[in-house]
């Protein structure tokens, strides 16, 4: 499938506010899974599904996620430095992403998701715009998201997703344990997973003040005039909300058993 003309646009701006012990030091998207920021493992899978154009709205410590992405090379390449000549350095061997083309801008330190996305407007040149958010990961079918979305003509797709129980789930008959699943998902309803698409008439929806929610006035008024649909995702999805959440996909990384990724 043609993925020019796409947009990703992941939320990189919030305080993190639930995670205060990292995101105190570090914007959340910089916090790593294994030994890459979760942003990274974001950015891969779209990139694994052939999406390489990026627009990241920044806010709370975007600095930091400015200065990741200038020092991409030296970070990630071997390099050699000639000292006190001038000369730029000598990379020596290529990485995965040199077809990203990554777009940071700055829309406010204290702005809330449906400001951040009207002030990116001017940034978004191609006709459909996949939107997430910088703290979550899943093994979602990007290509078959991006077709769902355009079959049903709608302005506005969400990925609805079966969150993970937070403790141990007890299946009883009477007194009696018939089964223990310790990291069960929720058997029943589904909820806002990101990994949106929409086309660009989704900017009618939102504004500039700063106190607009996406979550909230867009996406209920989306709702309210039939323009919003939800593609069901049964696989894996794991936020990074809390400390738990980032044990969890650190140990799935660590054991080789990560489910997201693709490449």
């Amino acid at each position: 499938m043609e993925t020019n003309n796409v947009t990703v646009v992941i939320f990189c701006g919030g305080r993190g506010t639930r995670f205060s012990e990292q995101t105190e030091l570090r914007p959340k998207p910089l916090i790593e899974v294994g030994d890459r920021p979760i942003l990274w493992h974001i950015m891969k899978i779209y990139s694994h599904y052939g999406f390489h154009r990026f627009v990241l709205p920044v806010g709370y410590k975007g600095a930091m996620i400015k200065d990741y992405f200038l020092n991409y090379e030296s970070r990630n390449r071997d390099f050699t430095i000639h000292l006190g000549g001038g000369k730029k350095p000598a990379y020596l061997r290529k990485h995965d992403e040199g077809r990203w083309q990554v777009s940071l801008v700055d829309t406010g330190v204290n702005t809330m998701t449906g400001a951040r996305l009207s002030r990116i407007r001017k940034h978004i040149k191609t006709r459909y715009l996949m939107l997430t958010y910088g703290d979550g990961v899943g093994n979602i079918d990007l290509q078959r998201l991006l077709t769902f979305h355009k079959n049903h003509g709608k302005i506005a797709t969400v990925t609805g997703v079966h969150p993970p129980s937070r403790f141990g789930e007890l299946v009883c008959r009477g007194n009696q344990v018939q089964r223990f699943s310790e990291k069960p998902q929720v058997s029943e309803g589904i909820i806002n997973g990101g990994f949106f698409v929409f086309d660009t008439r989704v900017f009618d929806y939102v504004t500039d003040d700063e106190t607009l929610t996406f979550e909230r006035e867009p996406l209920t008024q989306l709702a309210a005039d039939g323009e919003l649909m939800v593609y069901r995702h049964t696989g894996f999805w794991q936020p990074m909300d809390t400390y738990r959440d980032w044990q969890i996909l650190n140990d799935a990384w660590q054991t080789g058993k990560a489910p997201w990724k693709f490449w």
